[in-house]
């Protein structure tokens, strides 16, 4: 009797080069939905290029755009840091970083409008010269 279990074993165990092309795969039909304003699974398809390298430095830029684009705005500074931490002489994701940050910058500053001063006490009129 021929044993089936380590047939299986084989069959299911991941392979380096399928999750690297997986990898690739999953950035490239990303791109393709976010090109059509399909943030949602952008980000989805983003975010399964980062599991399954997550030192891929494109991959991470991506996803803050999409995370920008869905308004988690923590999370994509979150994710252009790591992003830079791995390719820190990048052109291409240090501006997209810098325009995220001037954009963030501005809605901080939106949301953080300053407290009315109090209206100012009018003086009494003067009295009346007889």
């Amino acid at each position: 009797m021929v044993s089936v279990l380590p047939l299986l074993v084989v069959l299911l165990a991941p392979s380096s080069r399928h999750t690297a092309a997986s990898a690739a795969e999953e950035l490239g039909f990303g791109i393709d939905v976010a090109r059509r304003g399909l943030w949602t699974e952008a980000r989805f398809r983003f975010e399964r290029a980062v599991e399954l390298n997550p030192d891929n430095a494109q991959a991470l830029n991506d996803l803050a755009i999409a995370l920008e684009q869905q308004g988690e705005f923590a999370k994509a500074r979150e994710a252009f840091d790591r992003a830079l931490k791995l390719k820190p002489g990048n052109l291409y994701i240090q501006q997209n970083y810098d325009l995220f940050r001037e954009a963030d910058d501005k809605r901080n500053r939106k949301n953080k409008k300053p407290t009315a001063a109090p209206s100012p006490v009018p003086s009494p009129a003067p009295p009346p010269a007889h």
